[in-house]
Order: C-alpha cells, then sequence, then structure tokens
C-alpha cells in the first residue's frame, strides 16, 4: 500500500505533503491510523533550523511526534491491544537491552528511534508503526485530542514527579508559559503542591496560568539598559522573594524549581529562589552555553537536574491525571487545523499567533480526512 500522505521537512522552511509507503509492521508493532497531532517546539525549531544541537535534517523526514490515533493492523504476538482502539502513541521505540534501558531510565537510550527526530520519520502521516507496548488504550471519556496531550503531559510528569521528586504540599516556582510549562503547574498542583509560581514575561500567559493551575503569578521587572543578566537574575530574585514572601528555609521556601522557558536569566533567577537543599530541574531549551553561578548551587547544596523527554511510567501516570480530571489538558487546545492545512499551522505556531490575534498555546493537526472537530 501506498495511501499515506505524509507531511515532509525538505529542508529549512521546506515543506510539501507527500505520498509515502504505509509502513510494514514486525509481530511485536502495531500499525496505527493517525488522527491527531500536536506541533512541539522542536518541530517548528526543525522546520526553521533544519537541526537541534546534534540532531541534524539531512534528508526528507516527515514531522510531528506528539500524536493518538488508531489501531489499524496488530502484529501476530500483540495482545495488548486490538484493531479499532485509541491509543495514545509513546514516539520513541529503545533497543531495550543497553545499560540505560535495563535500569529503568530507557529514555537515555544511545539507540533510541524517535518520531521526527532525524533520520526517522515523525507521525503527521495517515500511519505510523510503533511497539504495541507504547500504543496506550485511551479511556472512554479521553478523545483523541486528549491522547495527542499525553506527549507533552508526560514530559511534565517525568520533570515535576519523577526528577523533581514532588510530594504533597511542597511548594513549586515553574518559569515560562508554554505547554510544558502549564502543564508542570498542572502536575505539581494534582499532585498535592501547596503553592505554584508561574513566571513569564508576557502578562496575559500569566493570566491565563493564573487561571488554569498557578496560585501566584511574577512579572519579572524590564532589564536595565547594559544591565549583565547576572546582575539582572540578582535584582529579579530578590524582587520576587520580596513580592511573593519567598524564603529561603521554612514554609515560605519554594522546594521545587523547573524552568520550561531556556533563557538563561530564568535559570539563573530560578537557583537563587530555590531554597537551600531543594531541586532545581531544567526542561526547557534554550542556549547551551550559559553562566552558572555554581558558588550559588555549591553552598545552597541544590540538587540539579536536567530533564529529557519521558520514561518508564510516566504515560500511563500521565493518562491516569487526565482521565481522573487532576489534570484538563483541553484548555491548552488554542488552534485546529485539517492535514491539508499543515503548513498554516506551523506558521501559526512559529509566529505565537493566528492571524486573528489569538495567541497560540497548542495547535493541533488532524490527519488525512479526518474532520478538526472529530474526537
Amino acid at each position: 500500500m501506498s495511501d499515506n500522505p505524509s507531511f515532509v521537512l525538505k529542508g529549512i522552511l521546506d515543506v510539501e505533503i507527500l505520498q509515502k509507503p504505509v509502513p510494514e509492521i514486525d509481530p511485536n508493532e502495531v500499525l496505527v491510523e493517525v488522527k491527531k497531532t500536536g506541533i512541539c517546539g522542536s518541530d517548528v525549531h526543525f522546520l526553521v533550523h533544519g537541526r537541534i544541537g546534534d540532531f541534524v535534517v539531512e534528508k526528507p523526514m516527515v514531522l510531528g511526534h506528539e500524536a493518538a490515533g488508531v489501531v489499524s493492523k496488530v502484529g501476530s504476538n500483540v495482545t495488548n491491544v486490538k484493531v479499532g482502539d485509541r491509543v495514545a502513541m509513546e514516539p520513541g521505540a529503545t533497543c531495550r537491552k543497553c545499560e540505560a534501558c535495563k535500569e529503568g531510565r530507557y529514555q537515555l537510550c544511545p539507540d533510541v528511534i524517535f518520531a521526527a527526530t532525524p533520520p526517522t520519520d515523525g507521525t503527521l502521516a495517515r500511519y505510523y508503526r510503533l511497539p504495541s507496548d507504547l500504543a496506550y488504550p485511551l479511556p472512554p471519556n479521553l478523545s483523541l485530542e486528549d491522547g495527542a496531550m499525553m506527549e507533552p503531559l508526560s514530559v511534565a510528569v517525568h520533570a515535576v514527579s519523577k526528577l523533581g521528586a514532588l510530594r504533597s504540599n511542597q511548594s513549586v516556582a515553574v518559569f515560562g508559559c508554554g505547554p510544558v510549562g502549564l502543564l508542570c503547574m498542572a502536575v505539581a498542583k494534582a499532585l498535592g503542591a501547596s503553592r505554584v509560581i508561574a513566571v513569564d514575561i508576557v502578562p496575559s500567559r500569566l493570566e491565563f496560568a493564573k487561571a488554569y493551575a498557578a496560585t501566584d503569578v511574577f512579572l519579572p521587572p524590564p532589564m536595565e539598559k547594559d544591565e549583565s543578566k547576572i546582575t539582572f537574575s540578582l535584582r529579579n530574585a530578590q524582587a520576587m522573594k520580596d513580592k511573593l514572601g519567598i524564603a529561603d528555609r521554612g514554609p515560605e521556601a519554594i522546594d521545587l524549581v523547573l524552568d520550561a522557558s531556556g533563557a538563561e536569566v530564568s535559570i539563573q533567577t530560578g537557583i537563587r529562589i530555590v531554597k537551600s537543599g531543594g531541586t532545581y530541574v531544567q526542561v526547557g531549551m534554550g542556549n547551551p552555553n550559559i553562566n552558572v553561578d555554581m558558588f550559588v548551587v555549591i553552598c545552597k547544596e541544590l540538587v540539579l537536574k536536567g530533564s529529557f523527554r519521558y520514561g518508564p511510567g510516566d504515560y500511563p501516570l500521565a493518562i491516569a491525571l487526565a482521565a481522573s480530571g487532576k489534570v484538563d489538558v483541553k484548555p491548552l487546545v488554542s488552534h485546529r487545523f485539517p492535514f491539508t492545512q499543515a503548513r498554516e499551522a506551523f506558521e501559526t505556531t512559529r509566529s505565537g499567533k493566528s492571524p486573528d490575534g489569538k495567541g497560540v498555546i497548542k495547535a493541533i493537526i488532524s490527519g488525512p480526512d479526518v474532520d478538526i472537530n472529530d474526537a
């Protein structure tokens, strides 16, 4: 079969819908008819720059990795799902044999095959194949659009629950009110955080965060002329402490800081407002070469962690949080596009707002021949 229309990145800012062969599956794999795919910042980065770090697009590649669909075909050994099941799709297949996989950190597998990471094709196509255990059946009360949101929600679950080890009644600050930052706030709230502080430089984003999951918001002051980033971060951290009553120790301290912005000044501020002995988790990607005051890290005995994708148990917990109503992903879907308008979806996400002026949080592209309102 070759009826597999796919949204292909051919070069920088060069995309086209092309026909690709329908993937053949192995005995332990499933073929999923993709119904919904969300646009991630990494997809846009590949479109605009043709690379992310060491991952370089050297040949045409199908974009997309935040996806859900309906099982179309199952391999001979598959027992966990059947044809017709609605599933959320975890987009990274690992080797299952290396040290990282065996110790339960498969997200660090050196041989991971990840959707829309060169040279692997992504999910913006009619069909996508994956190992059957990475296809998670959706509860009846979750739509396929909700299913596509399980990927960014799993990123937040991994950062907050697994790496941040958040416990009930702890305080959290999240820098960056994009989709992942908002979902980090929602996960923290769902897991019992007593305080969830949202930080962003865009007032409208803070308004959304406060209505969605944050208990407090903070708008950083503008940088002064010729002010260094380090100097600004010192001033910004003190302003944040003063306005929100944040202490270095005790019940008014911040137990966990997550940065979902990648901005250097956010990172510098974050390590200054987290409590002594607290945990800092880096989720957002920005300039890889930044200045960090290691004296602060040492003197406060901070635990610094990088968060990369998701690992064992993160997808099931994400689905459970959404299915129980503890995390509502629906408000984050701001824009919907048919497959034939995938290019417009990327342009809208890249610009940050649609022609009508509505700001983008998350854009969802329906699969070929799927109505944008079809759940």
